[in-house]
């Protein structure tokens, strides 16, 4: 395998201004920001889940959300991944307005006929999802909830890739909000069953979508157009090649994620029901570190436009030591609020789920572990993705799930929930480890403090005592050191947290005199 050597800036067509597009150090505050309120909504919302849910339901629920990110992930063929890596090249041709409708009516047409052949085949589906033939009308609120994500999904990362992070963090903002109200409302009028929440959850969504179509529209009215629409046969082949493999890495990637639970409900031995009361303890222990991997994906995409705008001046090395850079404060901020939740776990589990989700507070460090590796797992492939080696980029997934499926067939019939969440443990250090030797044989240095902090997250086992020694011991080294940061890191750290406090400080300044306007 050939390795990418640095290359000297090459000149570059000054692309249109795409409206108000933020400077990366900016964005991650605003991100920051919107994503804390998000959170805080989010996770109240799983609180109430596991309260109001009993353990069977909440595994249902928990299985059929998974299911719909795998299926909107697969159905809509990779184009919305691709979308950060080809807007900028159409948009310098003057060309974004005919990618925007070409690519726009693939995704209408992709979510109704995916909708239509899950309501067809909904008893296959059911005993697919749930493991039984008994939820064919819950996979029929399930296919119009998969046809409304595939819509969002499109919409997201087409302003993702255009740097609109407000329009993206206001519509995650709103689609958390009215899912906590709508669901929340179902259930207290409703039975308090796994329906309810589907119906809340595309309810929300399809609301929190109405006014980013408009913005969509504004998109392409303000961008400049040559007039010459690329061929449909050559804009095609130019864009589905790199599609493809975002496809392709999207399904690996859902289904590593979502093949432990799937291998309880048809593998474990277990009946249906009992299977999906063990996945709803293993919902409930990943409560908060599914928010850890909520923030390294939108994270992870949010700096894809920026590291491929630096890949293409020729500032190869930039991207290797700005994504060390961004892989190194995910881990530490990762593990600083998993040491946090080692304390108060058992509070959650004892006082406020009420004892009836034990086996969730069993496994939860191991769930902290591996969340933090798999968010880690996205923000690093954009490295070869910018290298434009999306085969790489999914062959370390692709060993992972083969991995972890391994090991559940050893442990889980002896084990139960904690053999599988050690197989997943464990499938994704080694994926993780895959991605950082597949970006180094393409050009990448790994530093040492990337290396460090990548394994710090195994402490996590040892309880919370240990982990905060060791999060003591890691503070310690970078006030004193350069092996976690390097100089130049911390001093754009210091420099990013600065303009960003001052930015934010003049948006809320302007909110009086919004007010009094």
């Amino acid at each position: 395998m050939s390795t990418v050597l640095e290359t000297e800036p090459v000149a570059e067509t000054p692309a249109p201004a795409m409206g108000h597009g933020e400077t990366l150090a900016a964005s991650v505050v605003i991100l920051l920001v919107m994503t804390v309120a998000q959170r805080l909504i989010g996770f109240g919302r799983g609180i109430l889940f596991c309260r109001w849910l009993d353990p069977e339901q909440l595994g249902q629920w928990d299985v059929a959300f998974g299911f719909l990110n795998l299926a909107a992930s697969v159905a809509v063929l990779g184009l919305p991944g691709s979308f950060g890596r080809y807007i900028g090249y159409f948009r310098q041709r003057g060309q974004f307005a005919s990618f925007l409708w070409r690519t726009s009516a693939v995704s209408v047409l992709v979510s109704i006929v995916t909708a239509t052949i899950m309501i067809i085949q909904r008893d296959k589906f059911s005993w697919l999802v749930f493991g039984t033939e008994d939820q064919s009308t819950t996979i029929v609120y399930l296919a119009i909830c998969v046809a409304i994500i595939i819509l969002h999904n499109h919409l997201t990362a087409l302003f993702i890739a255009v740097r609109r992070y407000r329009i993206v963090t206001t519509l995650q903002f709103f689609q958390s909000l009215g899912f906590a109200i709508v669901s929340l409302g179902l259930m207290m009028i409703w039975p308090a069953v796994c329906a309810s929440v589907i119906i809340g959850y595309t309810v929300a969504t399809v609301l929190s979508g109405f006014g980013s179509v408009r913005c969509m529209r504004d998109l392409a009215a303000e961008e400049p157009s040559t007039g010459q629409a690329m061929p449909q046969a050559v804009f095609w082949a130019k864009l589905m090649p790199f599609a493809i493999w975002m496809w392709f890495t999207g399904f690996v990637a859902n289904l590593f994620d979502l093949v432990d639970r799937y291998m309880i409900v048809h593998h474990s031995g277990m009946e249906a029901n009992e299977a999906l009361r063990q996945i709803g303890f293993y919902s409930s222990s990943r409560i908060v570190p599914l928010l850890f991997v909520a923030i390294a994906g939108l994270l992870g995409s949010m700096i894809t436009p920026h590291l491929s705008h630096d890949w293409e001046m020729g500032r190869r090395r930039a991207v290797g030591r700005r994504l060390n850079t961004v892989l190194k404060l995910l881990a530490l901020v990762t593990y600083c609020g998993s040491t946090v939740m080692l304390f108060v776990a058992p509070i959650l589990f004892h006082v406020v789920f009420q004892n009836k989700l034990e086996g969730g507070l069993v496994v939860l460090p191991w769930t902290l572990t591996y969340c933090t590796w798999f968010g880690m797992i996205g923000v690093a492939q954009n490295y070869l993705w910018c290298a434009e080696r999306p085969a790489l980029s999914s062959l370390p997934l692709l060993v992972g799930l083969l991995l972890n499926i391994g090991l559940n067939l050893l442990w889980l019939p002896t084990y139960g929930l904690e053999g599988a969440v050690w197989a997943t443990t464990l499938a994704n250090l080694v994926a993780l480890v895959l991605v950082y030797v597949f970006s180094a044989r393409c050009g990448m240095k790994i530093d040492l403090g990337t290396w460090i902090l990548t394994l710090v997250p195994a402490s996590l086992s040892l309880g919370p005592w240990v982990s905060l020694c060791m999060l003591a011991a890691l503070g310690l080294a970078t006030v004193t050191g350069n092996r976690v940061f390097t100089i130049q890191e911390k001093q754009q750290a210091v420099e990013a947290v600065t303009h960003g406090w001052q930015k934010l400080r003049r948006h809320v300044g302007k909110l009086p005199e919004a007010a009094a306007d």
